[in-house]
């Protein structure tokens, strides 16, 4: 491969691979820790991927309550952008089958059962429940799985408010601190998949079994399992470093992952759990907390390992100021508004439970091309979603959108 490059850049190259290479036997040899020769490791890493093209088969599983409605916007903003095929629900459907298990052709537009089964699609990131070989079926071999979880202490609270009405485990309960005082009073395995939000809700959106024992040997393999299959798994309390790691491991630009908040709940409907039942919560959830204390550890060797504390500090500041930029550029408030002060239906955030989610109105006056950006900007996921399938699939009906669980 480097014959075919230009003579200095070719030179380049060569000498970068016996620089490596060297490194390598130094440490070998005189038993260094190879951690004092990132830096240099780092400088390949960077030269290598600054010419490659950005990543554009990519599967996110969208875990519940974790952020992972700002990361649907991001997805779907670069896939409009780049004209890119998103794998989305079949007919009315605004999920691809949650919460059972994925299967291809019951849940994605355009999978038949009798169809050819090399129908790949570059994107894939709407609510399902994780079945590896099913979503095999629709993705490349080259596609880079990602996903993203949060501490399951905050991830169960923002659930209990979110599915309060929806979930019987939580229906006869004034505050998770009461459900979290006496859960198996109120929890009940039997009910099945309506609970799944109540117990270890991420666990189960990997595909495993939320009513499982935290046996060592079973977390452990399960823990393998997610690893082998994800490339990537984000942490939505660092929200901002998730932003610049996923960033350098897709090659993309600044603008594509810049976001504002989307599904955010306002203060009133956030409750604060007394610090008993935040060890309970941690209890009672026990595989998400050891799938997120895992993925923590991870994420930050993971990060360290593509960048230095200063480049990370650089960064996540060009990061934010660019975020203020396009705050400024495109919303009228920088904080966003309820439901009865969003002026443009098309912006107003579906409600859920006992939640009062906010959403944002746009600067009067912007130019047609600015107005197209900051609505992408700001577009909740079901009107997005339904706004890409009528691009994808004009021949089909709209899906009609509700704004409240019912």
């Amino acid at each position: 491969m480097l014959f075919v490059l230009g003579g200095t850049q070719r030179s380049f190259h060569v000498a970068l691979f016996f620089l490596v290479l060297v490194v390598l036997l130094m440490a070998g040899f005189l038993h260094v820790d190879i951690k004092m020769f990132t830096p240099l490791l780092r400088i390949k890493a960077q030269n290598s991927s600054r010419d490659s093209p950005p990543v554009t088969n990519i599967m996110f599983l969208k875990t519940h309550k974790t952020a992972s409605s700002t990361m649907l916007n991001i997805l779907y903003r670069f896939s409009e952008s780049h004209n890119l095929s998103v794998a989305l629900p079949k007919d009315s459907m605004f999920h691809l089958g949650y919460p059972w298990l994925f299967v291809a052709h019951f849940y994605v537009e355009g999978m038949e059962q009798n169809g050819p089964q090399n129908h790949h699609f570059n994107v894939m990131c709407n609510h399902l429940r994780f079945n590896f070989p099913e979503v095999q079926k629709v993705m490349a071999n080259d596609t880079f799985y990602l996903s993203i979880i949060r501490n399951p202490v905050f991830q169960l609270e923002s659930s209990f408010i979110y599915y309060k009405k929806y979930s019987p485990a939580f229906r006869r309960v004034k505050s998770l601190d009461q459900f979290l005082a006496d859960p198996w009073k109120y929890y009940n395995v039997s009910v099945g998949l309506k609970n799944v939000y109540a117990r270890n809700n991420m666990w189960f959106d990997f595909g495993f079994d939320n009513n499982a024992q935290a046996e060592a040997g079973y977390v452990h393999r399960c823990l393998s399992e997610v690893e082998r299959q994800f490339q990537l798994v984000l942490i939505a309390d660092y929200f901002d470093e998730s932003l610049v790691l996923l960033r350098r491991r897709l090659r993309w630009q600044l603008d594509d992952v810049v976001s504002f908040k989307l599904n955010v709940r306002s203060q009133r409907t956030i409750s604060r759990l007394t610090p008993e039942s935040q060890e309970r919560a941690k209890s009672w959830c026990e595989l998400d907390w050891q799938l997120y204390q895992h993925f923590n550890r991870t994420f930050w060797a993971q990060l360290y390992a593509e960048v230095s504390p200063r480049q990370l500090r650089e960064e996540l500041a060009q990061l934010r100021a660019r975020r203020r930029e396009l705050t400024t550029l495109c919303l009228q408030d920088p904080e966003p508004k309820n439901t009865t002060q969003i002026k443009d239906q098309n912006l107003l955030p579906y409600q859920s439970g006992d939640a009062e989610i906010l959403g944002y109105n746009l600067r009067q006056g912007l130019d047609n091309a600015t107005l197209h950006f900051c609505q992408r900007m700001a577009m909740p996921e079901l009107q997005y979603m339904a706004h890409l399938y009528s691009l994808q699939f004009p021949d089909k009906p709209p899906k009609n959108i509700p704004l409240r669980k019912k």
